[in-house]
């Protein structure tokens, strides 16, 4: 597997430098400026102190990890630095992190009144990522070598399971917290994954996982619970992207992007209120040597060397190859992402560790 290095051992001198800049807009900064209070419980994973950090952009308050990924008892990163933060203060605490965000996520909202100023929570926990280690498991982080191959090593898919039985008991007491507080019937609350999973955590049954373009890396799951707003029960086939939970949230907070910085998703509150009937939508993707896109039915994915065209409506699984049935479609969306390409920054040179 090959991964972008990101962490701030191999940044080096960049660490200083790289991150998100404090003057880009944000979810938070711009629902601040309507009012809300703002908060990030979880990763953060967009450049280090002092120059970056969730303060610098718009969030009010902050308990969490600045990198990609820390050991769920210790809280210390991948070098073996501690990873722990309240604000922009590093701290210590005894626990497993699942359930310290939990227990901070359900501090924040039992701290809200319904009369008072709306509040936005952005709660990123970081299970299931590695390391592989469940609530129970603190002799495995004892023994967990620091640096990367550490982190990546063992687990299982017992140990994932227990990861994934935390995380969702977790998600149960914040949805219980805001009921007691009487905010459930007036929040919005939306669910979903930054990517596909890897090792124990695949998208089965899709093709592919985190940091490939197949279905298994790109296809993640969205709940959204809205009283009185999303039907209850309701599943809805319309295809989504991350970036429409940015231009949704805005807009149910009655923000507006930045002019500076035109949103690329769109506003689902009609999807989420059972008003549109599906539409087609085209998505475009690309990583260090993939390209893909999505237009309706039929996908075209490039592999390296491999290029194929899937029909998504018949098999989702990217089992079949259509390129020689239908060559036309092929063609026209093999050139439409060309033409995108040639709209957006260059693909950036790789910097790979492999495991």
């Amino acid at each position: 597997m090959e991964e972008p290095l990101t962490e701030r051992g191999d940044l080096g001198d960049q660490a200083n430098t790289l991150g998100l800049p404090p003057d880009h807009p944000t979810i938070a900064s711009l629902l601040k400026q309507k009012g809300y209070e703002t908060a990030l419980i979880g990763k953060w994973h967009l450049g280090y102190l002092p120059n970056f950090g969730p303060l610098q952009s718009g969030f009010d308050k902050f308990f969490g990890i600045m990198s990609g990924a820390a050991d769920f008892f210790t809280h210390k990163d991948m070098r073996g630095d501690p990873d722990l933060f309240e604000d922009k203060v590093p701290v210590e605490r005894i626990g497993y992190t699942t359930e310290l965000l939990t227990a901070r996520a359900v501090e924040y909202v039992s701290e809200r009144r319904p009369a008072e100023r709306p509040f936005y929570l952005s709660l990123h926990y970081t299970a299931p990522h590695w390391p592989w280690e469940g609530p129970h498991d603190q002799d495995v982080s004892r023994t967990l070598g620091r640096g990367y191959d550490g982190f990546t090593a063992g687990g299982s898919l017992k140990t994932y399971a227990k990861m994934m039985k935390s995380l969702d008991d977790g998600i149960g007491e914040v949805l219980q917290a805001l009921v007691r507080a009487k905010l459930a019937a007036n929040t919005l609350v939306i669910f979903t994954s930054d990517n596909g999973g890897e090792r124990f955590s695949y998208n089965w049954p899709f093709r592919g996982q985190k940091f490939s373009l197949f279905q298994g890396g790109v296809r993640v799951p969205a709940i959204v619970r809205w009283p009185g707003v999303t039907p209850v029960g309701r599943v809805s086939e319309q295809a989504v992207i991350t970036m429409d939970w940015t231009a949704t949230m805005l807009a149910a907070g009655g923000a507006k992007a930045d002019p500076r910085y035109p949103l690329d998703g769109q506003d689902l509150a009609d999807v989420l209120r059972d008003r549109d009937s599906v539409y087609e939508r085209t998505f475009f993707w690309r990583n260090s040597d993939q390209d893909a896109v999505v237009e309706g039915r039929w996908k075209y994915l490039r592999d390296g060397e491999r290029e194929y065209l899937f029909d998504l409506g018949s098999d989702e699984h990217e089992q079949a190859d259509y390129r020689e049935l239908n060559p036309a479609m092929f063609a026209r969306l093999r050139n439409e992402f060309k033409e995108w390409n040639s709209t957006v920054l260059p693909r950036p040179a790789l910097r790979v560790r492999r495991s």
